[in-house]
């Protein structure tokens, strides 16, 4: 929560928790499967976590799309996710964007009341896929028919959509001790740099880069940089080789597995391309509502959770370079996969 003060207070971002009298006792369940008394109890509270959440967020929205905490997600999988379920004609109940257990999957609102009810009958009995791939039977399945009439009816309301756009990245389950090395194959490679077409510049830093992560890389959009833990002092820079106007600037640190090897405590400094004016700050301060720097630059912004962006006051006039100073030792090396 610390990490995202903004998003809490506006309400984007909301913490729920059940009160401990919707759950019953959870040290006296009777055993199924043959999964163990700890897994019995773990898949039974997550079945009852799982049906909370569907219908405290039932009343919010359209769609409720169940995901995890420890997964990534393709570029603009939000769009991905509406276009998908805009093509679909048929009276479909769940649109499945992962094929790893509940990962990904996508609900009309409208749907969730009765699936929470079928799960609070049998939520003591099986994992909650399971529990949802028996409801679909029970929905559409005739019993005087064979099973592949069973699954070809199953798919008209659970439909696949490929490639995947979430891939797990956990290894320790909320199950203690249980290791689940599970990855979706149907996700492809994880887009680890984005790609844009900045003007030409000159690219130099004080960091130990690793190994073919160059700076060039990244700021040609080919690959992202990737350095040994920065120290106060280091810096990157991006000297523009004819001086001009910049608007925005965007600087995105880590990535999809790397995700804390982010740039903290770091600046983002503008050089004006006028001399004149440098002399002036470097005499006087900055005139503008930017801290100035010994050496002519004026501080317009830093990183806030691995990401720096912003605009850029176009009464600076025609910038020569832009700078990443780090201000302070940082614990963990520094990935940088979009500028």
């Amino acid at each position: 929560l610390p990490s995202f003060p903004r998003e809490v207070q506006s309400g984007v971002l909301e913490v729920i928790s059940p009160p401990a009298s919707y759950y019953p006792d959870l040290s006296n369940l009777k055993k199924t499967l043959g999964d163990s008394e700890d897994r019995v109890r773990w898949r039974t509270k997550q079945n009852l976590d799982y049906s909370f959440l569907m219908l405290y967020a039932q009343p919010k929205g359209t769609f409720y799309l169940q995901l995890e905490d420890d997964i990534i997600a393709k570029p603009d999988y939000i769009e991905s996710v509406k276009s998908f379920a805009a093509q679909q004609s048929q009276d479909w109940m769940v649109l499945e964007f992962s094929q790893l257990g509940f990962i990904g999957k996508l609900f009309k609102s409208e749907d969730l009341p009765l699936i929470v009810e079928f799960f609070l009958m049998f939520y003591m009995d099986k994992p909650v896929d399971w529990l949802m791939d028996h409801l679909l039977w029970v929905k559409v399945c005739n019993p005087e028919k064979d099973a592949t009439h069973c699954e070809t009816e199953k798919s008209k309301l659970r439909i696949r959509a490929k490639p995947s756009i979430f891939q797990h990245m956990g290894i320790h389950s909320s199950l203690a001790g249980k290791i689940q090395n599970l990855k979706d194959e149907d996700f492809g490679e994880s887009v680890l740099h984005k790609a844009h077409n900045n003007p030409p510049a000159k690219v130099d830093t004080s960091l130990t880069i690793y190994q073919q992560y160059t700076l060039e890389k990244v700021y040609k959009g080919e690959n992202f940089f990737w350095a040994s833990a920065p120290v106060a002092g280091d810096y990157i820079r991006f000297t523009f080789l004819s001086p001009l106007e910049v608007e925005k600037y965007l600087f995105r640190s880590g990535n999809m597995e790397h995700p804390g090897d982010k740039l903290f405590n770091t600046t983002v400094e503008v050089l004006p391309a006028d001399e004149t004016l440098r002399k002036e700050l470097v005499d006087n301060g900055s005139k503008f509502n930017y801290p100035a720097t010994k050496d002519g630059y004026l501080k317009i912004g830093a990183f806030e959770n691995g990401i720096a962006e912003g605009s850029i006051s176009q009464s600076i006039g025609r910038i020569q370079a832009i700078r990443l100073s780090v201000t302070s030792d940082s614990p963990v090396w520094a990935i940088l996969s979009e500028v």
